[in-house]
């Protein structure tokens, strides 16, 4: 575990609560850790993009692996609340809502210009090199994300639109896969073409 030196820092000279100020370094750490995976998220730059002294993170976190570990936690409901807004959707066909989500992620990646990706997948990259604990919150969490997946799929296959044969939870399996595959290559070329070539074969590949 890579603990970080114990020291107190200045108050902050505003009106934040301290529920704020920790809100407000989970939010940094979103963005940075989504931007720059774990190793190469340095505590001190961070700390001064969010404005907020060092003395503040050692309030709310004993080092990085426990700080990372909540960030990764806010990020799993951040994204399970955007995945059920999808895949939840009872107005539309569950291939439709599959298809409606990944649209909605490229949006997204457009709109950061491709600087963001997927927390987990930038995890994922480091996984040789993470703390345990972080290992296997990412690991709990892809099994989270693909049970919805597959619940998708289940419904898809009840209603005669997915063979019935067809081993959902191989194919969310292999969804996750892909596009964790699919989002690091759109930020490489900085293109979203990876995520739409994604898209046309695993929809089409579906057994019908």
């Amino acid at each position: 575990m890579e603990v970080l030196q114990s020291r107190r820092g200045r108050p902050k000279q505003n009106d934040l609560s301290y529920r704020d100020t920790k809100d407000a370094l989970l939010q940094a750490g979103l963005i940075w850790l989504t931007q720059n995976g774990f190793h190469a998220t340095g505590l001190e730059p961070m700390l001064r993009f969010a404005e907020i002294p060092k003395g503040s993170f050692y309030h709310y976190f004993d080092s990085k692996e426990v700080f990372a570990l909540a960030v990764l936690e806010r990020y799993r409901h951040y994204f399970e609340n955007k995945l059920d807004r999808y895949l939840l959707d009872d107005d539309l066909p569950p291939v439709t809502r599959l298809r409606n989500f990944i649209e909605s992620a490229k949006a997204g990646m457009e709109k950061y210009a491709y600087q963001r990706g997927c927390l987990v997948g930038n995890l994922e990259q480091e996984a040789n090199a993470l703390p345990e604990t972080i290992r296997l919150a990412v690991l709990d969490t892809y099994q989270s994300w693909q049970s919805k997946v597959a619940d998708c799929l289940t419904l898809d296959q009840q209603q005669g639109l997915l063979a019935h044969d067809a081993d959902v939870d191989a194919l969310a399996h292999v969804f996750w896969i892909g596009w964790e595959g699919a989002v690091a290559r759109a930020r490489l070329l900085q293109s979203s073409g990876p995520l739409i070539q994604f898209e046309k074969f695993y929809l089409a590949g579906l057994p019908r």
